[in-house]
């Protein structure tokens, strides 16, 4: 009986030589003639797309002691002899069965299915805070107390990553958003039955947990579809169904809860736009993972051939709790604390989208309480937002194709720096709106549409920004987006669940024109980081290593280099500014959510 052989090396990320890799200046230096071809060799044939990233460790034999008995009185049969000439791989950069290669309306289509999925879970987590009143008033609690229920489904938004990331890498990606999907329309039929706030807020943070599925593993999916000329508009498609979720559930569930269908009924149309997700993830969405689409042609061929010793890499991984640990939440946060483009990037999308969550309790303030309109029509200015949305859309389409041309001309070698520049002028734009919003929703004798127009500018630098700061981040980190991602998501998430809390009371202690202004000096602040990582973010990835992307670098003089590391110095002095800053905000925060409100 031959011995067993020896376990196989762990294909993990974690186990991949990025000194191994080919820099920018291999590349440059082949034939022009050949670039192409062996970039698109490399796209298809390289381990993201067989085996590049998993949460396991790839099986192989354990000791004889641990065999099972064979039965029967049988032995056991002989090892293959070679078990790599059995596993199946794609036959080219032209094969039918890849995901990059499928024909364009089958993309298309998958695509609307999960912009719908993550519109679904996104309405449903700023649709209860048009009910809270009626929630406060039903269950006797304070609207500070109500306001959990906001608070709590996007905190499950930030647990959520650590198991749905890791189960698209094990089984793909279409049982965990589908399994995901239908615990949140359970739980969210939870929350619309429920007879005591403790039912309340606990089906409302495990909605949550189960609706974060579609953010952890669309983006994924959009990769395993799209290449890289193609992927920015599919996540402009990810970021609108993001965005527009929640700015158009306030008067949506506003008008619900008006009517004689009550509260409880906004929790129940949420559901079944979920159930209806879920019957399309159904009967509609094929497997996008590379490795699991392997798996399944490996299956295919073993019943067509009836040799079962065929079969596919991810066939072999076990699930490795070591892995699993050090990928999902190891890595993260020692990339979140080591990198500065995770750090400053991840900080400035979780204000972004913590400032999308306080406007749920900013709008009501201005709209209902100093214009007096009911819970309904106080939620139609949200649709200053929404079109703030399609104009940064729009935006972030024409600036795809001007993008496009670049790649083009540069070999389809992505350099992450050009994904910035619109986020200057979105990070302009939504300054503009909260300042515009401070200083004219503030007194009654200013009409209700000025700062209803606001909300254009606001939404459209929220798009733009979120969008353009989500792209620079998986082009400079391709390789480990999911642990990007999960850093990503989990400081995001917390700090937008954080807002709601304090958003409402800030507006009535400091006043909308105070709170307005403060808000806007932060986003004024934040201006500049993009800027910086155009200066330094190429010398910045270069460094880093997790960041192996191809970097074009002019040769320089030594005085050139010494110049540069002085900028880099006053680029780390200025992110202790901005922890210094923002320290002293949260103090203000404190001191004004204390203050007495005016009468």
């Amino acid at each position: 009986m031959p011995s067993p052989p020896e376990r196989a090396s762990s294909l993990s990320p974690a186990s991949f030589d990025l000194e191994e890799a080919p820099t920018f200046e291999d590349i440059r230096s082949e034939p022009v003639s050949r670039r192409q071809t062996n970039i698109d060799l490399a796209r298809v044939e390289s381990l993201r797309l067989t085996h590049r990233s998993t949460v396991g460790s790839s099986a192989g034999p354990a000791p004889r002691e641990e065999w099972l008995p064979f039965g029967d009185g049988k032995d056991y049969p002989p090892l293959l002899p070679d078990p790599e000439k059995y596993v199946v791989g794609f036959i080219g950069v032209d094969d039918p069965m890849h995901p990059q290669n499928w024909s364009m309306s089958k993309k298309v289509l998958l695509s609307v299915i999960l912009a719908y999925i993550t519109f679904t879970a996104s309405f449903a987590s700023a649709i209860f805070s048009s009910a809270i009143g009626a929630i406060a008033e039903k269950f006797s609690i304070s609207i500070e107390v109500a306001t959990l229920g906001v608070t709590l489904y996007v905190l499950g938004f930030s647990a959520g990553p650590t198991i749905w990331a890791p189960a698209s890498e094990l089984i793909g990606r279409r049982w965990p958003i589908t399994i995901g999907m239908i615990g949140y329309s359970i739980f969210t039929i939870g929350t619309a039955t429920a007879k005591d706030t403790q039912t309340l807020f606990i089906t409302r943070f495990f909605a949550g947990l189960f609706a974060a599925s579609p953010f952890a593993i669309v983006p994924a999916a959009f990769a395993d579809m799209y290449n890289n000329s193609q992927r920015g508009i599919a996540i402009a498609m990810f970021a609108m169904a993001v965005f527009v979720g929640p700015f158009a559930s306030p008067f949506t569930g506003g008008f619900i809860t008006m009517s004689y269908l009550g509260w409880r009924w906004t929790m129940y149309i949420s559901a079944i736009m979920g159930f209806f997700g879920v019957v399309l993830l159904i009967f509609f969405y094929k497997e996008t993972y590379a490795p699991v689409v392997l798996m399944e042609k490996a299956a295919m061929l073993r019943r067509q051939t009836h040799n079962w010793g065929i079969h596919a890499k991810q066939d072999e991984v076990e699930l490795d709790l070591n892995d699993l640990i050090t990928n999902n939440f190891s890595r993260p946060i020692r990339m979140l604390l080591t990198e500065p483009i995770v750090f400053l990037i991840t900080i400035y999308m979780s204000f972004i989208y913590g400032i999308l969550y306080a406007l749920l309790g900013a709008y009501p303030v201005v709209f209902q309480r100093t214009h007096r309109m009911n819970l309904g029509v106080g939620g139609l200015p949200f649709i200053g937002l929404i079109l703030g949305e399609f104009a940064g859309g729009v935006y972030s389409l024409i600036g795809a194709k001007y993008y496009a041309r670049k790649l083009h001309n540069n070999n389809d070698i992505p350099i992450p720096e050009w994904r910035l520049p619109p986020a200057i002028v979105g990070g302009i734009a939504f300054t503009i709106g909260l300042f515009w919003y401070g200083w004219t929703g503030w007194t009654r004798s200013i009409h209700w549409m000025a700062p209803t127009a606001s909300g254009v500018f606001t939404g459209f630098g929220i798009y733009v920004i979120f969008l353009q700061c989500f792209n620079y981040l998986i082009d400079s980190y391709l390789q480990f987006a999911a642990s990007v991602f999960a850093a990503n998501t989990i400081l995001r998430s917390a700090v937008g669940a954080g807002f709601p809390l304090f958003s409402r009371q800030l507006f009535t202690n400091l006043g909308v024109q105070w709170a307005g202004t403060l808000l806007g000096c932060l986003a004024l602040i934040m201006i500049p980081i993009p800027l910086a990582f155009i200066k330094f973010g190429p010398r910045l990835r270069r460094r880093s290593r997790f960041a192996p992307s191809p970097v074009v670098f002019e040769e320089k003089s030594e005085a050139k280099n010494a110049k540069m590391r002085q900028r880099e110095g006053k680029l780390r002095a200025s992110m202790f500014t901005y922890l210094n800053g923002f320290s002293a905000s949260a103090r203000f925060f404190w001191i004004s959510l204390t203050i007495p409100p005016r009468r």
